[in-house]
C-alpha cells in the first residue's frame, strides 16, 4: 500500500507467538482433551442429551478458545485437543474394553466434533486489521 497503511495480514511476515500466547495455546489443547474425555464419557451415559451436552461443551471450548485469544488459533488449539484425544481414546484397550460403542450415537458424536470443530474455527472470532475505515466520503 502506497499510504504507509500496514498490508494485509497475508502480506505480513511470520512471527512466532509470543511466551504467554503459546501457553494459552497449551492450555486449550489440553483443554480441548479434557473436554473429549469427558464428552466420550457422557455421551454414551446419557443418549441423546448426553450427545448434546458433549457437542455444546466442545462448542464452547473451540468458539471460546477463539475469543479468549482474540483469533482463529484459539478454536484450533482446543479442536486438536479434542481430536488427538478422541482418536486415542478409539483404539481398543489390550484388556478388550473400550470408550466408544459401536452404535450411531458414537459416530455422531465424532462426526458431530468434528463439524463443530470445523465451524467454530471457520466463524471464531478472526482478527480485524487496525487500519482506518475503507468508507468512502469520511
Amino acid at each position: 500500500m502506497s499510504n504507509g497503511a500496514p498490508g494485509s495480514l497475508l502480506s505480513q511476515p511470520l512471527r512466532p507467538p509470543s511466551a504467554g500466547r503459546a501457553l494459552a495455546y497449551l492450555g486449550l489443547f489440553l483443554l480441548g482433551a479434557v473436554v473429549a474425555f469427558a464428552g466420550t464419557l457422557v455421551q454414551g451415559g446419557w443418549f441423546p442429551g448426553g450427545l448434546l451436552l458433549a457437542l455444546a461443551g466442545a462448542a464452547g471450548a473451540f468458539l471460546g478458545g477463539s475469543y479468549a485469544t482474540g483469533g482463529r488459533g484459539g478454536a484450533v488449539a482446543p479442536a486438536a485437543g479434542w481430536i488427538v484425544a478422541v482418536i486415542l481414546l478409539t483404539t481398543a484397550r489390550p484388556e478388550g474394553d473400550f470408550f466408544f460403542g459401536a452404535g450411531g450415537g458414537s459416530y455422531l458424536f465424532l462426526l458431530g466434533g468434528m463439524a463443530v470443530a470445523v465451524i467454530c474455527a471457520t466463524l471464531g472470532a478472526g482478527r480485524q486489521p487496525g487500519g482506518g475505515s475503507a468508507r468512502l466520503g469520511k
